[in-house]
């Protein structure tokens, strides 16, 4: 049986590798992360009102979602972590 031993950070229990940064906190991810959905859902909603005048209101809310949805994408996709 081969047992590896590696060094844990004792704040966050990650490894301990060159250049290791502990992750931010929950309260710091959800602001960023409410950040994003909001600019997103009010890109969604100016872009509805751009292709249509007087939208209902399903469709406008469909077109925040959409924008919301698609932020959290582009955030996730660019920020390179998981």
């Amino acid at each position: 049986m081969l047992v590896c031993l590696v060094a844990t950070c004792p704040k966050c229990m990650g490894f301990l590798e060159d250049g290791h940064r502990c992750p931010r906190g929950v309260f710091s991810r959800l602001g960023e992360a409410l950040v994003t959905v909001v600019i997103g859902g009010g890109i969604g909603t100016a872009l509805c009102y751009a292709f249509e005048e007087h939208p209902v209101a399903p469709l406008v809310l469909a077109a925040a979602a959409l924008g919301a949805v698609l932020a959290m994408a582009v955030r996730q996709a660019t920020s390179g972590r998981v």
